[in-house]
């Protein structure tokens, strides 16, 4: 199987410093199921294109899954695996580019931040659902897809055509990005992976689904295909997904998988918006103030809610603030959505009878956590703060998380209850209010409500 990635910006042959590969070399790595090649077919200031060869072993291949696999005895020695890509390509691609996946060069930084123009082709992919369903899965993410299927036979037409496309992909896009998309969606439209699913590929498809896949409007096909048979996992990558800043506010209307009847018929971060809504009205805000508002999901609550006419939203990413804005132009309550940081005092931060900080501490180094209580209760300094953050308590009842791991990949810690309350004291004794907490969601006798809210008065 055969991935191909060709870029012109010049110099295009700087592509072997992103991927950490000689354009002058053609290196070999041993994978589990076969062996890794990368080499450049061309490589030149103009024009530069990089090839990863996988050549799967079908024997090795069946001794690596073991007794378990689902295949009958003939279909693991005889199947598409060693010319179609699959999970099997993006494992090797995690391996073999692991370093330009996480976006690090070091010899060319600035080149590894900036988007360049990229051409990808896969000769033979898997795609249930045929072209379209490439289209589906590329198509939002900025991509021009051309996804032309593979016929059964060549010589004999009458056949139809197989399951697999030809797939190119033109378009502009960080390296980085590309990859971490290919990863994704490459099983995605196999809907089926080679290897054991363990709990921790829930952290993975939300490490490499990061900045993207929360926003994207097939997440959950793509989950469901990308974790196939595993209805917990899904259940619990969809609820993460759903609590990410990306997740768009359409989406949190209805459960994401209808078939179960045990899903919670509203998701948490939809109970989460409405419980800050309700403190915020408990409280008699006016004015409000949304500090760390990302793409602006909860502006455009508050800002149709009547209860408050006058928002502001303020974000440190410029890309979330241009969304923002652009999601809350028809609002007349939003008055101003601004590029700020909280570890910084702003004057527009002040003059708010309210502010919230809805799953924002978690995402904040802690030696720097005490600069943005100076700033938000020190200085700005509302008459009510609303604080959201996740229970780490409640980590244990999440199927599809690893012990010890955090929710989402952006976090720099998370609270149990008492470090919570113990963090809202030593706020208040500082400054001056007073804090009463209130669990979001099911509140589980043994480990707490998913999330914490603390309403800070004064």
């Amino acid at each position: 199987m055969l991935l191909t990635l060709t870029t012109t910006r010049a110099p295009a042959d700087d592509l072997g410093f992103l991927l950490h590969k000689h354009p002058g070399k053609v290196q070999r790595f041993d994978q589990a199921f076969g062996t890794a090649h990368v080499f450049y077919p061309e490589a030149g200031p103009d024009r530069c294109t990089a090839a990863l060869l996988l050549d799967v072993d079908p024997v090795r291949l069946v001794r690596t899954r073991g007794k378990n696999s689902p295949d009958f005895s003939l279909g693991q020695y005889v199947n598409d695996r060693p010319y179609a890509a699959s999970s099997l390509l993006a494992s090797a691609m995690a391996a073999v580019f692991r370093t330009a996946m996480r976006g690090r060069c070091d010899a060319r930084s600035e080149l590894a931040a900036t988007p360049i123009p990229l051409e990808i082709t896969l000769p033979a992919l898997p795609s249930r659902g045929g072209p379209r369903q490439a289209e589906r899965f590329f198509g939002p993410l900025g991509w021009r897809v051309d996804a032309a299927p593979v016929p059964l036979d060549e010589a004999f037409p009458a056949w139809g055509d197989s399951r697999h496309v030809t797939l190119t992909l033109t378009g502009t896009a960080r390296l980085a990005d590309a990859l971490n998309q290919l990863y994704v969606l490459l099983p995605a439209l196999d809907e089926s992976k080679h290897y054991w699913l363990a709990p921790d590929e829930v952290d993975k498809l939300l490490r490499a689904g990061e900045g993207w896949l929360a926003a994207h409007p097939e997440r959950a096909a793509i989950t469901r295909r990308y974790l196939p048979g595993r209805h917990a996992l899904v259940r619990a990558a969809l609820g993460r997904l759903a609590d990410a800043d990306q997740a768009p506010e359409e989406a949190l209307s209805q459960p994401e998988i209808e078939e179960h009847a045990d899903e919670p018929a509203v998701p948490l971060a939809e109970r989460r918006a409405q419980a800050v809504l309700e403190a915020l009205r408990a409280e008699g805000a006016r004015s409000v103030l949304d500090l760390g508002c990302g793409q602006g999901r909860l502006l455009t609550r508050l800002a149709r809610d009547g209860a408050f006419p006058e928002v502001r939203g303020a974000d440190v990413s410029y890309r979330a603030v241009e969304i923002a804005r652009r999601r809350t132009r028809d609002d007349a309550a939003v008055r101003e959505v601004f590029q700020g940081a909280l570890t910084y005092a702003d004057a527009r931060f002040e003059g708010h009878d309210a502010a919230v900080l809805m799953e924002v501490v978690e995402h904040i180094d802690p030696p720097r956590l005490e600069a943005v209580e100076r700033v938000v209760f020190g200085a700005a300094r509302p008459r009510v703060v609303v604080v959201t953050t996740p229970n780490a308590e409640h980590n244990v009842r999440y199927e599809g998380l690893a012990p010890g791991a955090l929710r989402h990949p952006d976090h720099r810690f998370e609270w149990t209850r008492a470090q919570f309350r113990a963090w809202a004291d030593r706020v208040c004794a500082a400054h001056g209010y007073q804090v009463r907490h209130l669990p979001v969601g099911d509140d589980d006798p043994e480990v707490g409500a998913p999330t914490q809210l603390g309403v800070f008065t004064r």
